[in-house]
């Protein structure tokens, strides 16, 4: 059967208005991801984390299974080192979240952050800022009978401490020191040391054989504060009594991103 011309358009015409129709219809606006402020690359929230402008607040999550819980003494320093460098007048408070152990453990860097996504419960909203702390049960997947990872700070505000392995290469009396300088350290490169995002304002100080860290030896933020061999680790152990500070060049660039 043969249909006139103008009938054909007609049809056609129809067809386009129909399909542009259902396409309005399902052309829903994507929505926005909440955590978006917390998937960041490490330390570009340096400046939120050190001054008060945007963020007057912060949380802090600590995240473990049962066994693998900080010590009480690296939880309160850890609140006393924050105090001391960040300004948030609103304060900084602690939030601690139990779970399951998670299965898949040595955790390689994938697996760390699905850990996170499942787990993480405190973002960054209105004036707080979060910061998230897994304490694994787990040790890291590139570790050897002789090298060791302690901690990794992998986003803007996310961190895992291997909590496991602090404990199988510590005693009882020198875990206090390893726990609380692998805590402290870690954080000090959220907070964009050394040089993280090149804009330090002592970059001379970035040890050119350790990037991202410090050469003074006596600094927070110098490499084997964050371990790397065994020995190394064991010869840190041996000349601390307490977790080390940051030198005075580290400060300095803290200070200058609105810290204290």
């Amino acid at each position: 059967m043969t249909f006139p011309k103008f009938l054909l358009l007609m049809l056609s015409a129809a067809v386009l208005i129909t399909s542009c129709k259902d396409d309005d219809n399902n052309d829903t606006p994507p929505q926005e991801d909440p955590t978006a402020e917390n998937k960041k690359a490490l330390g570009e929230s340096a400046e939120d984390l050190l001054a008060n402008e945007t963020y007057d607040r912060m949380v802090v999550e600590f995240v473990y299974s049962e066994g693998f819980r900080p010590m009480q003494e690296t939880i309160d320093g850890f609140q006393t080192f924050l105090q001391n460098r960040l300004n948030k007048p609103g304060g900084v408070v602690f939030v601690e979240t139990v779970i399951d152990p998670p299965p898949g453990a040595p955790y390689n860097s994938t697996e760390i952050r699905e850990i996170e996504e499942a787990n993480r419960t405190q973002f960054t909203t209105d004036d707080t800022i979060a910061v998230y702390v897994f304490f694994s049960d787990g040790s890291s997947f590139g570790d050897s009978s002789n090298s060791v990872t302690l901690g990794t700070a992998y986003r803007n505000t996310s961190m895992v401490v291997y909590e496991k392995t602090l404990r199988d290469i510590s005693s009882s009396t020198t875990l206090p020191v390893l726990e609380a300088t692998t805590l402290h350290h870690e954080m000090g490169h959220i907070l964009g040391l050394v040089n993280i995002s090149e804009d330090d304002i002592h970059t001379e100080h970035e040890d050119e054989f350790r990037a991202k860290h410090c050469f003074v030896e006596e600094c927070l933020m110098y490499f084997d504060a964050s371990g790397l061999t065994k020995s190394e680790v064991a010869r840190f152990l041996e000349r601390r009594a307490q977790a080390p500070n940051f030198d005075p060049l580290c400060i300095e660039d803290l200070q200058a991103k609105g810290g204290k």
